[in-house]
This record gives structure tokens, C-alpha cells and sequence, in this order.
């Protein structure tokens, strides 16, 4: 960071403290907010969720070889192989906007265009299969059926538009990388790769499991019950995997590029949660903008009712599953059924936390775009929706 910019961010900082008026009770309560749902998503979030795929990215950068990431996801791979995989991979990665982050960071740091890329960032969080089923069993299997079609399609339109914007900048990276040789010989085999991978994917979706809703049966809460053994056991397999298989140097390699990651995301993730939670608080909380705001705005089939809630959804964030006890309150308070697939669409996968996070990776232009994509598409499946169903 320049000198110059930590000076304007001193600057800035000073005249927040300065100005605000934090003894006004609204802002007072918005701060509070902010710093609740900072707690929350520490509590939460962090250990379960983040930690796990920031190694998971980490593995990614050190052990994936390039050229096995610019053979199935860079920008001259196959289409339909790239964008299948990575439209449908949330099915199996049941994560949230900002959990997704580290792996997004290491495929596409890795070499992966863009549009298989952003394919993969927008399908990790929304394409979840427990909130897809939560969804059709709370809001409506009408709901839950129009977010998981929507969802896919969405994955593969804003990977393959944002591959054609940035056509440009994504034959310079391959410019870079015209002959990327394979590794040469190791001493693991393919199949161990895989399986060491696959064993640190199933921590994260055990750790991360969220708690099915009162009165839900079958596989779900059975899933529940065992996910802490199922992490324990698995856990034991990773360390067992991690002290035969790899060298002391590849250990090593791997923690750096895990901090690496770290470093990189977590400040910005922090400050947008601090935002976010100041200016629009957690679910049931006001903050600074008063929620009845946002529900006397959301209401009918309106051009505006849909693009506002895909707007207020891509700058909320939602941990996972929460967005749909948000959306039964806000359908409950006169919320159309449009808005409510807008907002179910643009919310899981985006958040002010995670486009800041994006920004640092591939640069604000090429998130503006995204964000922009999935909202005006968001947008324009929530007024089809609402047009058939009242």
C-alpha cells in the first residue's frame, strides 16, 4: 500500500470520528449493529466455514498444477466441460458469498479465465442444495424450483458474458502462459491429489452444515446429527494423509500460500461486514436504513420493486439459509413474489463484504461488470416470475 493512501485512509478515519454524530441514538445503534454482526460472523462463519476453504485455496495454488487448471477452466478450454463444471459445483460446495472467496481467488490466480471463473464464484453460494429445499419447503416449491433453474443458468450467461467483455484481457493471460509444461514426476499419484482434496472439500461441507429448520425430517437432520463425527474422522484422514504423503517443504508451501490468502481477504471482508452491518444491521435489528424502507420499496411486480430488491440483496450479506426466514418475513409484510426470487438470486451470491473481496482480486472494473450482470439478470427473472405467479 502507498504511503499516500494510507494517509487518505488516516484522513478518513479521522473525520468519521470527527463528524459522525455517534451519540445520536439511530447511529449509535447502527454501530452496534455493525460490531453484532461482526461478532455473528465470527462465531459462525469463521471457524466452519472460512478457515477450511482458505486451505482448500491455499492446497489449490501449491499442488494444482497450472496446466491442469487452464485444461479444464482457462479461457481456451472447453465451453461446455468449463462451464458445466463450474455452473453446477455449489450442488457440492454448500457455501456462502464470502466462503466461496478463497477458492475463487486460487482457480482464478491459478490461471483459470474469467468466465469459468465468475461461472464458479456466482454457482458456490447459489446453488446450494439444502437452501434450494429449504426454500421449496418454506417459500413454495414454485420458488424453490424457479432459484435453482435460474441459478444454473445464470452461473453459465454471466460466465460466458463476462469471457466476452474481457476477451481482451483474458488472451493476454494466456499470452503468458502459451506452454505450460505438467509437472514432473512426484510422488503421490493422481488419485491421492484427488482424494486429499476431496477429503478437505467434505470438512468444509461438514463443518459448514447449517441446522435444518424446526420440524424438518429425513436426510437433513440426520446429516445434522453426525456432522461433527463425520469432520472429527475426517479430519483425523487429512492429518494421516498430510504426514505420509507430502514432503516437509510442500507442508510449508502450503501454509504460506493458505496465509497468503488469509492476509489478503480477511481485512476487506471485516471492513464490509462492518458496513454492511451499520448501514442495513442483521436480520430483525435495524440499523441505519429502517427495514420498513426496504419493504414499503419491494412490493407488486414493478420494474423498480425488482431492481431494488436485486440491488438491496447484492449489497446485504447472508450467511446460509438465512436469507429465507428474511424473504417469509418480508413476503409476510407484502413483499411480491418477484422481488422475492430478485433478491434470492442476487443475495446468496453477492455482498458488499464480497464484492470488496472480489475487487482485490480481479479489479474493480471486472466487478462492476459481474456485479452488474447478476443483478440486471436478477432483475428480469423476478419480473417474468412475478408476471405468472401473484
Amino acid at each position: 500500500m502507498k504511503e499516500r493512501t494510507k494517509l487518505l485512509i488516516l484522513i478518513g478515519i479521522y473525520v468519521i470520528c470527527y463528524y459522525v454524530p455517534w451519540d445520536h441514538p439511530t447511529i449509535r445503534q447502527s454501530g452496534l449493529e455493525a460490531f453484532m454482526m461482526l461478532r455473528e460472523y465470527a462465531r459462525e462463519h469463521v471457524l466452519t466455514c472460512l478457515i477450511p476453504a482458505f486451505f482448500i485455496a491455499g492446497a489449490i495454488s501449491v499442488f494444482v498444477s497450472q496446466a491442469s487448471v487452464l485444461k479444464y477452466f482457462g479461457a481456451q478450454a472447453g465451453k461446455i466441460l468449463s462451464y458445466g463444471v463450474a455452473s453446477v459445483s455449489g450442488t457440492i460446495l454448500a457455501v456462502c458469498s464470502c466462503t466461496v472467496l478463497p477458492l475463487f481467488a486460487g482457480i482464478y490466480t491459478r490461471g483459470a479465465g474469467i468466465g469459468p471463473a465468475t461461472a464458479f464464484l456466482y454457482s458456490g453460494p447459489a446453488i446450494n442444495v439444502l437452501a434450494i429445499a429449504m426454500t421449496a419447503r418454506i417459500l413454495g416449491w414454485q420458488l424453490g424450483l424457479a432459484r435453482a433453474i435460474c441459478a444454473v443458468i445464470f452461473a453459465i450467461v454471466a460466465g460466458l458474458l463476462m469471457a466476452l467483455i474481457f476477451r481482451k484481457d483474458d488472451a493476454a493471460r494466456t499470452a503468458g502462459q502459451i506452454y505450460v509444461p505438467e509437472d514432473g514426476a512426484k510422488e503421490r499419484t493422481l488419485g491421492q491429489d484427488g482424494l486429499y482434496m476431496l477429503t478437505m472439500v467434505l470438512i468444509l461441507v461438514f463443518a459448514a452444515f447449517a441446522k435444518p429448520a424446526p420440524g424438518s425430517t429425513g436426510i437433513w437432520p440426520f446429516i445434522f446429527g453426525i456432522k461433527w463425527y463425520m469432520t472429527g474422522i475426517l479430519l483425523i484422514l487429512l492429518g494421516f494423509m498430510i504426514k505420509t504423503w507430502f514432503t516437509q517443504e510442500e507442508r510449508t508451501d502450503w501454509v504460506q500460500a493458505t496465509w497468503g490468502f488469509m492476509k489478503q481477504i480477511f481485512p476487506l471482508l471485516g471492513a464490509g461486514v462492518l458496513v454492511a452491518g451499520f448501514t442495513l444491521g442483521r436480520p430483525g435489528h435495524p440499523a441505519l436504513i429502517p427495514e420498513h424502507w426496504i419493504q414499503s420499496l419491494v412490493g407488486g411486480n414493478s420494474f423498480g420493486a425488482n431492481l431494488f430488491a436485486s440491488l438491496a440483496g447484492a449489497l446485504m450479506y447472508f450467511a446460509t439459509l438465512t436469507e429465507i426466514p428474511i424473504l417469509q418475513g418480508l413476503l409476510g409484510s407484502g413483499m411480491g413474489k418477484g422481488p422475492a426470487l430478485a433478491l434470492l438470486l442476487a443475495g446468496p451470491a453477492l455482498s458488499l463484504p464480497n464484492m470488496l473481496v472480489i475487487g482485490g482480486v480481479m479489479g474493480v472494473k471486472k466487478t462492476a461488470v459481474f456485479c452488474g450482470i447478476i443483478v440486471v439478470l436478477s432483475t428480469i427473472a423476478g419480473m417474468i416470475y412475478g408476471t405468472f405467479f401473484v
